[in-house]
Order: structure tokens, then C-alpha cells, then sequence
């Protein structure tokens, strides 16, 4: 069974993980900000009354599938990271689902978010709350030959 690469004996693939996960994030955020506009006049506007709602419902959509579909968001392939399984795989429906899901519910409660974060920083593979949880690890992404 092959596992993710040890942070140890492997450092490349940790290096800069915390930042880039920040940039990532800003960049997805601004993405689900310009996707939540652009829906927002198929509703007649009235999704004004419910944006957040909008907000985190698209922010859910878009991270399922990006991650269901490669591994990353677009704000972490820009950023040259994925997400992988504990068995250094990349992320099947249910992996994508189940981490989506963590993040949702941890941007829903400061304390969990707060957490995620510090562990992010101080973690050996630089994992948040729902990665430990998963078993997921963010990686810088290989070089293909």
C-alpha cells in the first residue's frame, strides 16, 4: 500500500503548504464571490435577502467538484497543491463529498475554523481539521515526466 510521502524524509512536498492554502483560499473565495453574482439575477434578485445562504451553497458546489474532478480547487492548482488520500491517491466522490462537507460545517463554526487553521501551521503535513479527520493530506504536486 503506498502512503503519502513521509514530511521527514520528503520536505518538498510540504514546503509552503500553509501559504499556499491561504492563497488558494483567497482565490477560490473571490471565485465563488464573482459565481454567487452572477447567479444572483436568475433569482429576480431576491437571493439579496438570503446571500450568505447563496454564498455557502455555491461555495459547497464549487469545491465538491473541483475536488471530485482533480484532486484540488482552482485556487490549488494555481497555487501548484492537491489534496490526496491517505493512500496517496487523489480524491474519489466520496473523499470530495466528505471533505467539502468538514470545511462547510468548519466555516460554520468559528471555533472549528479557528482550530483547522492552527492545526494547518502546526501540523508535520500541514493537515487541517477535516484532513485529520479524512485522513487527507495537502501536497506541493508533482512533477510530471
Amino acid at each position: 500500500m503506498t502512503l503519502t510521502p513521509d514530511p521527514d524524509s520528503q520536505p518538498e512536498f510540504y514546503s509552503g503548504i500553509p501559504t499556499k492554502r491561504l492563497l488558494a483560499w483567497v482565490v477560490d473565495a473571490v471565485l465563488i464571490l464573482v459565481a454567487s453574482l452572477v447567479v444572483l439575477p436568475f433569482t429576480a434578485f431576491t437571493a439579496l435577502f438570503y446571500f450568505p445562504v447563496l454564498l455557502l451553497m455555491i461555495g459547497f458546489l464549487y469545491r465538491f467538484i473541483t475536488l471530485s474532478r482533480g484532486s484540488a480547487t482552482w485556487g490549488m492548482r494555481l497555487m501548484g497543491m492537491e489534496l490526496r488520500t491517505s493512500r496517496d491517491e487523489k480524491f474519489d466522490t466520496a473523499t470530495a463529498f466528505a471533505h467539502t462537507l468538514g470545511y462547510t460545517v468548519s466555516v460554520g463554526m468559528m471555533p472549528l475554523q479557528l482550530i483547522s487553521v492552527v492545526l494547518m501551521g502546526t501540523t508535520a503535513r500541514n493537515q487541517g481539521l477535516s484532513d485529520l479527520i479524512l485522513g487527507t493530506v495537502p501536497l506541493n504536486c508533482r512533477r510530471e515526466n
